[in-house]
């Protein structure tokens, strides 16, 4: 009978952590700030990490195409330059890039968090083809970003192999013996992401904005 009781008041909050966020900007908006950068088409894995534990917090995907997009699976990032269609981020300038890792980079005595990008530089079909898969794969269901994240990765060639599972390390790992991957790190304050009143702290948390 306990038992029943313990379900029944956790089931709730167990469906509230898995409702994925279906959110679905209109055309005009992501025609609006559609992005093409000049560097070379490419793959990245932004992982969140834990600076006392190093623990995984966050995976997601850069992929720089026809336009640069963030695949961000069940992430919470939101911005008004950066409309969002079912985890897939638009409008990827360069400055919204740095809003982007600079919200994760924390360290705050709550949430101490520093952000690696690793990347792989592919040629433009392979670019297109993890684009679509972005697409296509729909919104991912809360704690699931390393799953999401290797679901997209399944079906673009020459990263078929991305491990499954929750775990945003274990991919990581396995993302850093592809041939030519170059890695970066972030840590909160990092001066490579100044970009003035894009960020602000609220109530002990961060949010972004546009002034």
């Amino acid at each position: 009978m306990l038992r029943r009781v313990l379900i029944a008041l956790t089931l709730p909050l167990f469906l509230a952590a898995c409702g994925a966020d279906n959110k679905w900007a209109s055309d005009e908006a992501v025609r609006s700030v559609r992005y093409t950068s000049n560097e070379p088409t490419s793959i990245s894995l932004i992982t969140v990490i834990g600076l006392v534990r190093g623990e995984g917090g966050h995976t997601a995907l850069l992929i720089n195409g026809s336009q640069r997009v963030i695949f961000d699976p069940a992430g919470s990032f939101a911005h008004p330059r950066a409309p969002e269609r079912q985890d897939v981020l638009y409008g990827v300038t360069p400055e919204m890039l740095n809003v982007y890792i600079d919200y994760h980079a924390r360290n705050l005595p709550r949430e101490r968090y520093y952000v690696t990008v690793d990347t792989v530089q592919v040629s433009p079909e392979v670019a297109e083809a993890a684009l679509r898969a972005a697409q296509e794969n729909g919104a991912v269901n809360k704690a699931f970003c390393a799953v999401g994240t290797s679901n997209v990765l399944h079906k673009v060639p020459g990263f078929e192999g991305a491990p499954g599972g929750f775990s945003p390390i274990r991919m990581r790992d396995w993302f850093l013996t592809l041939p030519g991957v170059q890695s970066t790190s972030y840590r909160d304050n990092d001066p490579r992401l100044v970009h003035g009143d894009l960020l602000r702290m609220k109530d002990g948390s961060i949010e972004a904005y546009d002034r």
